[in-house]
């Protein structure tokens, strides 16, 4: 290394390692694709070492930008932390937080809550992170997480919010098309739309049929949201969280007595993090909302 990295370039770095081309990074970083490739140029001329080799299926990793992947993403999120942590002044209730949410709830549930939690801390901004994998929290890449896995790690503040069911819901149209069924033996004759490749849903679809359900799928897609738009537009009976389903006046809940399951939900952060009062703020209103949707048992 014949020369300190300037983060900036490293910043380059890793949105062209997790973007996979020159093109999809710099439309992710508001950049040209020739400042791209010129910085990454920079890059591998200051520490002396080829990053990446071009083929026909673009950028690939060599070895050494792979070792260097952990360091940079580290280095990321310290800098986002970094900023967050200097928005606001100890002590207020202000400030940016970053919540990490399933993609489900980041569509369909948590919107009305943030409204609440703005009205309540107009001063807090909000940086929301949609995604089925949990965050790193003990890395502090967000400030707080919904998860639906009870959290194990030391080190975390965890409360228990929710306990949201899961119900069978369809379309009026569907429903005046194919009918309702009345019992889950009636379930056989009907369309679905349900999970792709997802094993955990795979699973949990199961208990609706046994092995002949994913036959019957209309539609597949591991994306709850998606399965839900899809079941508003007619194409068959979806899994959807019962408070969700309900407010709905698009969908019609069948077999109003069965519940597929029951979805436990935690509002988690770090116990470094959880007295600062913007972070207070959000773990608190975060928890209020979820326990008016589905108390937890």
């Amino acid at each position: 290394m014949h020369s300190a990295a300037d983060w900036n370039d490293q910043r380059i770095f890793l949105a062209v390692l997790e973007e996979g081309s020159l093109s999809a990074a710099a439309r992710r970083l508001g950049l040209s694709h020739p400042t791209v490739r010129a910085r990454i140029e920079a890059l591998e001329k200051r520490l002396g070492t080829v990053l990446f080799t071009r083929s026909v299926n673009g950028l690939t990793p060599t070895p050494m930008a792979e070792s260097l992947r952990e360091p940079v993403r580290a280095m990321a999120m310290a800098s986002d932390l970094f900023v967050r942590q200097a928005s606001a002044a100890s002590g207020e209730a202000a400030g940016t937080v970053r919540i990490s949410v399933p993609e489900f709830m980041g569509v369909e549930v948590v919107p009305a809550m943030l409204a609440r939690l703005r009205r309540a801390y107009p001063a807090i901004g909000i940086e929301l992170s949609l995604s089925d994998a949990p965050a790193d929290i003990l890395a502090q890449e967000v400030d707080v997480a919904v998860r639906t896995v009870a959290p194990k790690q030391e080190a975390l503040v965890a409360r228990k919010v929710a306990s949201i069911p899961l119900g069978l819901f369809a379309a009026q149209a569907y429903v005046a098309r194919r009918g309702s069924p009345a019992s889950l033996a009636e379930l056989a004759g009907h369309d679905f739309v349900g999970p792709d490749r997802n094993r955990r849903d795979l699973a949990l679809a199961g208990g609706l049929g046994g092995a002949g359900l994913r036959e019957r799928f209309a539609v597949r897609t591991d994306s709850h949201p998606a399965q839900l738009a899809l079941a508003r537009a007619g194409l068959g009976i979806a899994v959807a969280q019962v408070p969700v389903g309900q407010g709905d006046p698009r969908l019609v809940r069948l077999l109003p007595d069965f519940e597929l399951a029951k979805l436990d939900t935690w509002i988690v952060t770090h116990e470094n993090l959880a007295r600062l009062p913007r972070i207070r703020a959000v773990f608190d209103s975060l928890a209020e909302s979820f326990r008016t949707i589905a108390p937890p048992r």
